[in-house]
């Protein structure tokens, strides 16, 4: 070409200045590092408006201005600083045939563009940590395309508003029970519907699950009477305590100050009636003995009075490999008196929350015989399924009338549940209703650890902000 652009005013010249020879770093070739020679023009600009004198010409698609490597070169150290940040990305730059500084790296990433925030009519937002227990932030993303549309420096209700005032349109926002989450959409987007994520409903639920069949759990103990441990006496006589002040009509935050307690705590005891409420059964777990139980059960029910010595030898003969007083142990403890195993208040969790096709036959039906032989029980699984039908076939209509049940039932644990949900009414039905939730923005979380892991999560907030907004 005869002429060329000038990159100030636009206006083409075709008077030559000087020439001069130019070197830039190329992708590589068989991870061979490529250099390319070349002689470019200096042109004069004959515009009297322009402040630029001379130019220098640039090939399309391969140099830019003041560049010491080509667009493709650049590009790829890009990608790599995307992806792997400083010196991990230099190491892998080096092998591929692209030698460059870690710092290069950084500042090729901080050089790159924010993508711009499009309109989003569903929001889903959910926080993550900076530095654990001290500093979080918070990543935006639209909850139908899961695109990642922005990250905020903290997780505050103040920051939330401003951006959702700032960018308008946003119909709906899924969130977690966060009350500081609440408040900023009411203020930010007044008119957005507040969409409460189901799986923080669920656990939240299933933790509430685990406080009532904890609570039962020596319903179903079979075994001789265990010893009381140390810190079970140390519970039993604070809750001892709690009771008789409050039965002197102390009042809570009284009781923990005398006791030297937290306020909590006091509550927490003071929700318990009785002191056999707070028995545990013992979390034995696995042990050498167990595949042979069977057989140590039938020769127990035959000869109550056999020597441990031949039960000893015939386990053995089966393939025991434990000692004598581990076999001791275990009988003594009553492991193998009972017709099953009872299961530990975790695992009865568990097959309360699943669904009752997906268990195998034997654990449903023990499951039914320990639900089924105290009424609280009965009720808790009543509740727990039909809560279930509720959130899979988006029933939330019918939320009201669960709640009512469930409080009609003797199930504190869950009650406690159920206010929480009337906290967040709206939020809680329109997450059981509508199919919209906030899954995806737990995933970009997931992801952000990731990320934050290959720097040793020593990168700073811009730095993590551009690889979290690119990395797609």
């Amino acid at each position: 070409m005869k002429s060329a652009p000038c990159p100030s005013c636009g206006v083409r010249s075709g008077r030559v200045h000087s020439r001069y020879d130019r070197k830039l770093d190329d992708a590589p070739v068989a991870s061979r590092p490529v250099v390319l020679r070349f002689r470019v023009r200096r042109f004069f600009c004959d515009h009297l408006d322009c402040e630029v004198g001379t130019f220098v010409e640039q090939v399309d698609g391969l140099t830019v201005e003041h560049a010491r490597r080509t667009l493709l070169s650049r590009t790829a150290l890009e990608r790599i600083g995307l992806a792997l940040a400083g010196r991990t990305g230099a190491r892998l730059a080096a092998g591929l045939g692209l030698p460059t500084g870690r710092s290069t790296l950084l500042r090729l990433v901080h050089a790159l563009l924010d993508p711009p925030v499009e309109a989003v009519e569903v929001l889903g937002v959910d926080d993550f940590a900076l530095r654990r227990g001290r500093r979080y932030a918070a990543v935006l993303i639209d909850a139908v395309t899961h695109r990642r549309v922005d990250v905020l420096p903290d997780r505050g209700a103040a920051t939330l508003t401003a951006w959702l005032r700032e960018h308008a349109g946003v119909r709906m926002v899924c969130r977690d029970g966060s009350a500081t989450y609440a408040e900023a959409v009411r203020q930010g987007a007044p008119n957005a519907i507040q969409i409460g994520d189901r799986w923080h409903i669920w656990n939240n639920l299933v933790a509430a699950v685990e406080k009532t069949v904890t609570a039962h759990s020596t319903c179903w103990y079979v075994g001789p009477a265990r010893r009381t441990q140390a810190a079970e006496e140390w519970a039993l006589q604070r809750h001892a305590a709690i009771h008789d002040l409050l039965d002197q009509g102390v009042g809570l935050l009284e009781c923990a100050r005398r006791l030297g307690v937290s306020l909590n705590t006091v509550k927490r005891y003071a929700r318990i009636p009785s002191a056999e409420q707070m028995r545990r059964p013992p979390p034995y777990r696995r042990s050498m003995v167990d595949p042979y139980r069977d057989h140590l059960r039938r020769r127990l029910v035959r000869q109550p009075d056999i020597p441990v010595t031949h039960l000893l030898a015939e386990t053995r003969a089966l393939g025991y490999p434990g000692s004598a007083s581990l076999l001791v142990r275990y009988l003594k403890q009553g492991r193998a008196e009972p017709d099953r195993v009872p299961p530990s208040p975790r695992r009865l969790v568990t097959w309360l929350t699943s669904r009752p096709e997906s268990l195998p036959e034997h654990h449903r039906r023990h499951l039914d015989d320990l639900t089924t032989s105290r009424p609280p029980m009965t009720a808790l699984t009543r509740g727990v399924r039909e809560f279930a039908r509720i959130l899979t076939h988006r029933r939330g209509q019918e939320l009201g009338s669960w709640i009512e049940a469930v409080l009609a039932d003797d199930l504190p644990a869950l009650h406690r549940f159920v206010y929480g949900l009337r906290k967040d009414n709206d939020a809680v039905t329109a997450g059981l209703t509508l199919p919209h939730n906030n899954g995806p923005a737990q995933g970009v979380v997931n992801k952000i650890k990731l990320l934050k892991r290959q720097t040793y999560g020593r990168a700073s907030f811009a730095l993590l902000r551009k690889r979290i907004l690119l990395n797609h």
